[in-house]
């Protein structure tokens, strides 16, 4: 993979650690080819972006204003944003070394294609290719839907919306190989990202993916999964809610945003859910 003499354009942004997600998705915006995430000292979190372009820092910076305000953050949670170049470097070998197999919620294993897995017991292994789009199980939101999806579903019907990789989706067809599974994303490329992963997994053919989102003629389903933005989930909740004949989990929400979602849930007529908190993350269940 690497080419003797490439250099890429880099631009690494010290965010809070709620942050990152955000100034990861804006930096794909922006017309980056992927992005890392590490910790910073204590400073918070440096996410890099990598592309093989020049950079045009307007447009950079439009592209993060953008998806702070899609999560609902205000632009002081970048702390820090610098460019640089860097030699080119052999990134699957890259990624190889430091993304290794997660357990997760003692049901699940996530992890890359060439990952050896000696022991799996009793779990299940989702394979995901690395790609660009979100959910490798390594994120607090997507670590609380599977959690939650080995505790609530129990078969039957799954509507997984902002699949992202699939991985959710993924999670409930392994469970149950007879239930109906379908997952939505408005991003085209997105869902080709997802179908791939399915197709890794050998459950393609169990899983419908639709380009789109949730509207009055979705097909309802036991177990909604929302693992979105509390923006987005504020302005869809009576369409997930009409969407759901059983449970409705919500996850991407801000501890600092639980407030919000909550005084709309009880406007919809809805006080009673559970809460299930990982770092400055929370998932409502329905």
């Amino acid at each position: 993979m690497s080419q003797t003499g490439k250099t890429w354009q880099t631009i690494d942004v010290i965010v809070s650690s709620a942050a990152s997600e955000a100034v990861a998705y804006g930096l794909m915006e922006a017309g980056a080819l992927g992005t890392e995430l590490q910790e910073c000292d204590g400073r918070g979190v440096r996410v890099t972006g990598y592309l093989d372009t020049p950079i045009d820092l307007a447009q950079v910076s439009l592209a993060l204003t953008r998806a702070l305000r899609i999560y609902d953050l205000i632009p002081s949670s970048i702390i820090e944003l610098k460019v640089s170049e860097v030699a080119d470097r052999d990134w699957l070998t890259e990624w190889k070394k430091h993304w290794q197999p997660v357990e997760i919620g003692g049901r699940f294993v996530i992890a890359p294609p060439w990952s050896e897995i000696a022991d799996a017991r009793d779990r299940i292994v989702i394979r995901i290719e690395p790609g660009m789009a979100f959910g490798t199980g390594t994120h607090e939101t997507t670590r609380l839907c599977l959690k939650a999806i080995g505790k609530y579903f129990h078969g039957g019907s799954f509507l997984d919306v902002g699949t992202g990789t699939g991985i959710l989706a993924i999670a409930a067809a392994k469970l149950f190989s007879g239930a109906r599974v379908e997952a939505y994303d408005t991003d085209a490329e997105v869902i080709e990202i997802a179908r791939e992963n399915a197709r890794l997994n050998s459950v393609a053919e169990r899983i419908t993916f639709r380009t789109g989102s949730v509207d009055e003629q979705t097909q309802s389903a036991d177990l909604v999964c929302a693992n979105l933005t509390a923006p987005v989930i504020v302005d869809f909740l009576p369409l997930l809610i009409g969407a759901t004949c059983g449970r409705l989990l919500l996850s991407g929400v801000l501890d600092s945003q639980l407030e919000w979602v909550q005084l709309r849930l009880q406007e919809l007529g809805l006080t009673t859910f559970e809460l299930e908190k990982e770092g400055e993350w929370i998932a409502l269940v329905i």
